[in-house]
């Protein structure tokens, strides 16, 4: 499969199959986000995998009751280590993070692996948890498993009403 393809295929799985990711996936999915870019090359990025039912199922609760998470194989608690402020304004981590977990999500399409961003969920539940710092961000969740669903024709904007060339050319 293609990068293209792999973004074509990917979409946000709401249902999966219960059974688990082979080790050998999961380790090309952190390999596949070890080698994502990020600012100053500071590599802040760290990921808790939680593929522990148990652990899945609070994980649920404190993600605003989806219930559908705790079926994923995995579910990956995203989080960055700094507090950098890039040049723009916008915080590194969050930015560095959303970079590695989308190598991360279009790796799992290649993989046969379905996933979902969960951005739904109550930080101050999932740290205790995951046994994550007080001072450490949770950027994201990411539920990656064997979809049980089939992928939906996805609802997008023409590129004319998200990009235009050399001058801010939007009516809305």
């Amino acid at each position: 499969m293609d990068v293209f393809e792999a973004i074509k295929k990917r979409y946000s799985c709401r249902s999966y199959k219960e059974k688990e990711i082979e080790s050998e996936k999961l380790s090309q999915l952190l390999e596949a986000a070890r080698l994502a870019p990020s600012a100053k090359n500071l590599q802040d990025w760290r990921f808790v995998i939680i593929t522990d039912k148990e652990k899945k199922q609070k994980l649920a609760q404190a993600a605003n009751n989806q219930s559908f998470i705790e079926k994923a194989g995995a579910i990956i608690v995203a989080c960055t280590n700094t507090d950098y402020l890039m040049r723009c304004g916008q915080p590194a981590g969050t930015v560095d993070v959303a970079i590695a977990l989308e190598h991360i999500c279009l790796e799992a399409t290649e993989l046969g692996l379905a996933t979902c961003w969960i951005g739904s969920f109550y930080p101050e539940k999932v740290k205790p948890l995951a046994g994550i710092p007080a001072d450490i961000t949770i950027v994201e969740l990411l539920a990656i498993g064997y979809p049980a669903d089939k992928q939906q024709e996805q609802n997008r904007k023409p590129v004319e009403k998200i990009a235009c060339f050399n001058n801010w050319q939007f009516a809305d």
